[in-house]
């Protein structure tokens, strides 16, 4: 046992249990948070992503020891109802959540990415999004939320956003197999939002 203490969604907290426990259990269990959420406990599906100093952690995986002295933020530390982060606000503009568990993971992910490359190209925002997980098979919506939110972090408007061309090599298995229906309704979306 050890006494871990961290800046915690601008809170200093502290954890007294076993270093190597993951993060994750700390936040949720020992501080109380509802998300980060556990997902596959294997750093795999991204439901338990946390920022630590900036950078997108899977926290399911990182030992509370990892935490001592930064700063970790939630998704809940990201915004808030009044003053969402650009990212949470192009997720309600563009009505991205279905079942909602995996959005912690696509948020935390997507706002790091964005912190320290606003003008992520199609290329570069699904590369730092690889092994994240939706079910619910969100992910044309999911990047036309990412591109929304790079508008409003330059200060733009958000009033039209620019179907995203999927290049046929980074497409997820999810991407690949959806119908060509799901496509044109994407489409007539973006033509609704012109």
């Amino acid at each position: 046992m050890a006494t871990v203490a961290f800046t915690l969604d601008g809170k200093p907290v502290s954890v007294d249990a076993d270093p190597d426990m993951p993060l994750l259990y700390a936040i949720r269990n020992d501080l109380g948070h509802n998300n980060p959420h556990f997902g596959c406990g294997l750093a795999q599906c991204g439901a338990c992503t946390v920022h630590l100093d900036g950078q997108a952690l899977r926290s399911c995986v990182a030992p509370l020891s990892s935490a001592a002295g930064k700063k970790i933020t939630t998704i809940k530390g990201l915004g808030t109802p009044d003053k969402p982060h650009p990212v949470q606000q192009a997720y309600l503009e563009e009505q991205v959540p279905q079942c909602g568990y995996c959005v912690n993971g696509w948020i935390m992910t997507a706002a790091a990415l964005l912190e320290g490359n606003p003008k992520a190209n199609d290329a570069q925002i699904r590369d730092a999004l690889v092994g994240l997980k939706c079910r619910c098979g969100t992910h044309m919506s999911i990047m036309r939320a990412i591109k929304r939110a790079q508008v409003l972090m330059a200060g733009a408007p958000s009033t039209k956003t620019t179907l995203v061309e999927p290049a046929s090599a980074a497409l997820t298995s999810v991407e690949a197999a959806a119908p060509k229906a799901a496509l044109a309704t994407a489409a007539a979306t973006e033509a609704r939002l012109s």
